[in-house]
C-alpha cells in the first residue's frame, strides 16, 4: 500500500509539473501573440537605446568641452558611434511594427541589420585602441593597424552588402518586372498569355528569375546570421587577445599609484563585458540561423527580442560607457592623439 501511495504521489507529482509547463508555454505563446505585448516591449527597447543614446552624446559633449583643441580622437569617435548605433535602434524598435511591412524586404533586412555592423565597428575601435597601446609599449610599429581596421571594416560592409542583395523579396521583383499596363488590363504576370513591349523586360524577368534560382532567399538568410556569427566569434577573440595582453602588461607595472590600478580594473572589465557579449551573440546568431522560435526579425518574439537586445547591446553599452566616463586630461598635461 505504501508503495502504491508512493507511486500515485510521483505520478500526481509529475503531473502537476507537465501542467505547470503546458501554463508556462501557453503563456510564453499568449505574450508573443499579443500585440499589445509586442507594442509596449518594443517601446521600452527603444527607450533603453534612447536612453543610452544621451548618455553617450552627453559624454561627448563633455570631452569636446574638455579638449576642443582636438579634432576626431578616438574616445570621441568611439562616444559618437555609440551615439549613432543606440539612437538609430531607438528609432528602428520605435516604429518596429511599421519597419516589419517595408517592401522590399531588403529595406527592413538593412534597418534592422546595420546597427550590428556599426556596433562592430565602434567596438573594434576599441580593441584597435587597445593594440595600439599595447604595441607602443613593446616598441613595435602600429603603423599597419589602422589600414588593416579601415580594411577589415571595408570588407565586413561588402560581404554584408552582398548578402543584402540576395534578401531581396521575389514578389517584389517579380512587381518590379511586371508591366503596369498589363495590370490594368486584368492579366497576370506569369501566365501565358502576358506579353511585353520590349524584349528588355523579357530579360529583365529572366535575369529574376535566374538570381532567384542561384540565390535562394533563405539559402542567402542563413549565410548572412552565420556570417554575423562568425564576425561576433572574431570580435570576441579580438577582445580576448588585445584585452589579455594590455591587463597582463600593466600587471607587470607597479600597480602602488591610483591611476594604474583604476586602468587595470578597466582593462579587466571591459574585457570581460564584451568578450562575454560577443561570445553571446555568436552563439545567439548560430541559434537564430537554423531554429525558427529563435528568430529575432519577427514581430511575434517580442521577450526574446528584449532578453537578447539587453544583454548583448544596452547592458553592455551602458556598462562601457559607465567604465570609460573618465574626462582626458586637459591640454599639456598628456598627448593626447587624434584618429589619423
Amino acid at each position: 500500500m505504501e508503495r502504491g501511495v508512493g507511486v500515485g504521489g510521483g505520478g500526481d507529482g509529475g503531473a502537476v509539473i507537465a501542467h505547470n509547463l503546458k501554463e508556462a508555454y501557453n503563456w510564453w505563446d499568449e505574450i508573443n501573440e499579443s500585440r499589445v505585448w509586442q507594442d509596449r516591449t518594443y517601446h521600452v527597447l527603444a527607450a533603453l537605446y534612447g536612453l543610452v543614446a544621451v548618455i553617450a552624446l552627453v559624454q561627448l559633449l563633455r570631452i569636446q568641452l574638455r579638449v576642443p583643441e582636438y579634432g576626431w580622437t578616438t574616445q570621441k569617435v568611439f562616444h559618437f558611434l555609440n551615439f549613432i548605433v543606440n539612437a538609430f535602434r531607438s528609432l528602428v524598435f520605435l516604429f518596429r511594427r511599421a519597419v516589419q511591412i517595408l517592401h522590399p524586404q531588403i529595406v527592413r533586412h538593412v534597418l534592422l541589420d546595420m546597427p550590428t555592423l556599426a556596433f562592430f565597428t565602434t567596438y573594434a575601435l576599441l580593441v584597435l585602441f587597445w593594440a595600439e597601446i599595447y604595441y607602443q609599449a613593446r616598441a613595435v610599429s602600429t603603423d599597419a593597424l589602422r589600414p588593416s581596421f579601415y580594411t577589415i571594416n571595408a570588407v565586413v560592409y561588402t560581404i554584408q552588402n552582398i548578402l543584402f542583395a540576395g534578401k531581396v523579396d521575389y514578389s517584389m521583383k517579380a512587381y518590379v518586372a511586371c508591366v503596369e499596363p498589363h495590370n490594368r488590363q486584368g492579366g497576370s504576370c506569369y501566365s501565358s498569355e502576358t506579353s511585353f513591349d520590349s524584349s528588355g523586360e523579357i530579360v529583365t524577368l529572366i535575369a529574376m528569375w535566374l538570381v532567384q534560382w542561384w540565390k535562394p532567399v533563405h539559402l542567402v538568410v542563413v549565410l548572412s546570421k552565420m556570417f554575423f556569427a562568425v564576425l561576433f566569434l572574431f570580435a570576441a577573440l579580438g577582445f580576448l587577445l588585445y584585452g589579455g595582453r594590455l591587463f597582463l602588461m600593466l600587471q607587470r607595472f607597479p600597480v602602488e599609484s591610483k591611476g594604474r590600478r583604476k586602468k587595470l580594473q578597466e582593462v579587466g572589465y571591459v574585457t570581460t563585458i564584451c568578450f562575454s557579449c560577443f561570445l553571446i551573440r555568436c552563439v545567439m546568431m548560430c541559434f537564430n540561423a537554423f531554429d525558427k522560435a529563435a528568430d529575432l526579425d519577427v514581430l511575434d518574439h517580442p521577450i526574446l527580442n528584449f532578453i537578447y537586445y539587453l544583454l548583448v547591446e544596452i547592458l553592455p553599452s551602458s556598462l562601457v560607457l559607465f567604465i570609460l566616463r573618465k574626462l582626458p586630461p586637459r591640454r599639456g598635461i598628456t598627448q593626447y592623439h587624434p584618429i589619423r
